[in-house]
């Protein structure tokens, strides 16, 4: 009998007579998993005079400002039972300072729209003043507000899809756009995909001297809607939906479609005229970046081809309309999306990101696009860069140190001086004042969890520690560590960790569950705190093991993009690497060795099931099952066109490889998930079923990509472990 019939019989069996209920303790697993699983932060709000930061309290009541040096507290800055004005809210939930410090925007709740955006009922609250006003009396609710650099005006994007300015000091309110319509003209905020695949959330920016607003337009008119039915449901009940499900329809440019139509405008304030700004190359398909230089008369604008294999830098005068090219990187497969998220633009020229020579870099440009020579240099990638003192310093992050580690260094290339201020293995990361002139970093291990410390740059002094997280590290003190191996797959190394059960036996044998997410640039193989499901399954006496395969980050150019076109045959040969290697341990029970992942992850895992290896079992949560299903940004980035790659999209589409997915298979997705659609799962199972095979199947109402939520999240892996369970007879 077909091993995938079996399983369904046995369920089928399992709920005879009576309701079946999960085998699995959701609530002890829960402990492990997001959100009971997250550590404290302790992320200041730095003022822009650099000296004092912002925190408001956990009730949302108050804001107060301290001394960055000595953190006494100075002032309460805001407190919303001492509010002057008409408006009084009962707490805040988040806020955002103006450039000039002199304005908050806070809000107390929001209303959220895709992963990165969302709209809220924003206010101003001016400081000097203690007043607190509605942004908008015209439009209750607002998305991606930016106040401009004198605090005066605050430009936002209403539901209507167009932009209005607040004006501060008067009150009033003047419109930018007129031409706004859902799903057709979208004016200063990103389409779907440009806030998915470019990780934006916002297409407007200030002019230094306040007097100019330039903006993308997104026409979404020819692009595909995609629908999805919205049901009531049991966690945040719909109630509209009780007897007749809904629809959510939005536009969603699969691979091969037409993307949105972008264009770049300019708003003069003073005159409140709009100027096109055209920029000359005939072949732009996307404007990924808009962002001021110095000046009002230089807005730099970044632009990709379709193929996104050329990045061009445009100089363009927003009053003149005059567009320059003065800057352009070229790639044999894709641009690394840090060259053109990761700008910065700095008082005497740019920093940008290059992987000319193989490998990650800083280099400096000024504004004519002029070569200002390389900031970094060697055979490691560098992952962030942070900004410069007033003494000519530069902070970085970078892989220098392996790439399961991440490393913060300062370079000052006029004084031809380098030195770590992290420590060499542990994973780093830092947030900076203004003028970097204080910074907190954020260090972690696999063994300790995160330490926000406070340092002064100037000698690189640590002030104080923020938060230890020694709660954290208390209460899973006996939970199972992660150790750090490495396999030979083909003559390259490859980077894998493995949790063992506390009273691991070298003379047991045990199941394994293969983790994995192996998306192109991505990581999971790091030297950095994460308890999580794999923990708690390792307490059931299960090992985990992950390994970063060939096409994941940190390791330079030709190790990530060797998967150009090819998406999923490098990926799976080298989990199935690591299943042969694990299958050689004395340790490991051979036949229940199962693979599991989540979106890009649950392609793989679908991938590595397919290919004819002794995988035991399989799961896939939220899998992409053809590339041609999936957006244009992303799919085309990794896979150029299915019309001018159809051979590279079939044989990479797990939806074609059914026949060869023998073993039993666990499919887990949301019914709204705008990323990666339930149809992905929907086709692969129609497929499956016209050759009299299926998969057990779990899917959650109305839950996007991430499943979380009234618990889900721990039904996800509650799930997945009575699956694993089930199969390999624990």
């Amino acid at each position: 009998m077909n091993r995938f019939i079996t399983s369904i019989v046995v369920v089928a069996a399992m709920c005879a007579g009576e309701a079946y209920a999960a085998t699995v303790d959701v609530n002890t697993l829960a402990e492990y998993v997001y959100p009971k699983n997250a550590t404290a932060s302790a992320s200041l709000n730095f003022m822009p005079d650099g000296l004092t930061y912002l925190q408001m309290s956990d009730d949302g009541k108050t804001i107060d400002r301290y001394d960055v040096a000595t953190g006494k507290k100075t002032e309460t800055v805001l407190d919303v039972a001492r509010t002057r004005g008409d408006v009084k809210l009962d707490r805040i939930a988040a806020y955002t300072v103006s450039p000039d410090g002199s304005l908050l925007l806070v809000y107390q709740e929001k209303e959220q729209i895709y992963r990165r955006t969302f709209r809220a009922a924003y206010h101003i609250f001016d400081i000097k003043r203690n007043t607190l006003v509605p942004l908008s009396a015209n439009h209750p609710m607002q998305q991606s507000p930016v106040v401009s650099p004198d605090g005066r005006m605050v430009a936002f994007m209403a539901a209507d899809n167009n932009i209005y300015i607040h004006k501060v000091d008067y009150g009033s309110e003047v419109a930018v756009t007129t031409d706004g319509k859902v799903n057709s003209i979208i004016n200063g905020v990103p389409d779907w995909t440009y806030e998915e695949e470019f990780t934006t959330s916002r297409s407007m920016e200030w002019a230094p001297d306040n007097s100019l607003l330039c903006y993308l337009k997104y026409d979404e008119t020819d692009v595909p809607a995609f629908s999805f039915a919205m049901y009531e449901g049991a966690c945040d009940p719909k109630t509209q939906y009780a007897l007749y499900p809904g629809n959510f329809t939005y536009k969603y440019p699969v691979a091969g479609e037409p993307n949105s139509k972008v264009t770049l405008h300019s708003y003069d304030v003073e005159t409140r005229k709009t100027k096109d700004l055209a920029l000359p190359a005939a072949d732009i398909e996307y404007i990924p970046r808009i962002h001021f230089g110095p000046t009002s008369s230089q807005l730099i604008a970044l632009t990709l081809n379709r193929e996104q294999n050329r990045l061009d830098l445009y100089s363009v005068n927003p009053r003149s309309t005059v567009a320059t090219q003065i800057h352009q990187e070229k790639s044999s497969a894709w641009v690394r999306p840090e060259c053109y998220e990761s700008v910065s633009y700095e008082a005497d020229g740019m920093v940008i990101f290059s992987d000319r020579t193989g490998w990650s870099h800083l280099y400096r440009i000024d504004y004519n696009g002029n070569d200002l020579g390389a900031l970094t240099s060697g055979n490691y990638d560098v992952t962030a860069y942070y900004g410069k003192t007033a003494d000519g310093s530069y902070y970085y992050q970078s892989a220098e140190n392996g790439p399961v580690n991440r490393t913060i260094f300062k370079v000052n290339a006029r004084k031809k001086t380098k030195q770590a201020v992290t420590p060499a293995e542990g994973w780093a990361t830092a947030v900076f004042s203004p003028a970097c002139n204080y910074y907190v970093t954020n260090f972690s291990t696999v063994s300790e969890p995160p330490v926000f410390t406070l340092v002064a740059s100037a000698k690189e002094k640590t002030l104080r520690v923020l938060e230890d997280n020694a709660a954290v590290k208390a209460r899973f003190a006996s939970a199972p560590k992660k150790e750090f191996f490495t396999i030979n797959a083909d003559g390259t190394e490859l980077n894998g960790w493995m949790v063992k059960p506390a009273d691991f036996n070298l003379s047991k044998k045990y199941p394994v569950i293969i983790s994995q997410y192996s998306g192109p640039g991505s990581q999971e193989v790091t030297n950095r705190w994460g308890i999580d499901w794999p923990q708690y399954f390792a307490s059931q006496g299960y090992i985990i093991a992950c390994v970063d395969g060939k096409g994941t980050g940190a390791r330079g150019r030709e190790f990530e993009q060797c998967v150009y076109k090819n998406l999923g045959y490098y990926e799976t040969q080298s989990q199935n690497a690591l299943l042969t290697w694990l299958r050689a341990q004395s340790y490991v029970d051979a036949p229940h060795v199962g693979i599991y992942g989540w979106s890009f992850g649950g392609y793989e895992s679908l991938m590595a099931s397919s290919s004819g290896a002794p995988y035991g079992a399989a799961v896939a949560v939220a899998p992409v099952t053809s590339w041609r299903y999936y957006d244009t940004i992303y799919a085309e980035r990794y896979m150029s066109t299915p019309q001018a790659n159809a051979e590279g999209y079939d044989r990479s589409a797990p939806v074609n490889r059914v026949d060869k997915l023998v073993c039993p298979l666990l499919i887990m997705s949301g019914t709204a998930d705008d990323n990666v659609h339930l149809s992905n799962s929907v086709e692969l199972i129609s497929r499956m079923i016209a050759l009299n095979r299926w998969p057990q199947m779990l899917f959650f109402p109305n839950m996007n990509h991430s499943i979380n939520g009234c618990n889900t999240r721990a039904v996800v892996y509650s799930r997945m472990l009575e699956f694993f369970n089930t199969q390999f007879g624990k």
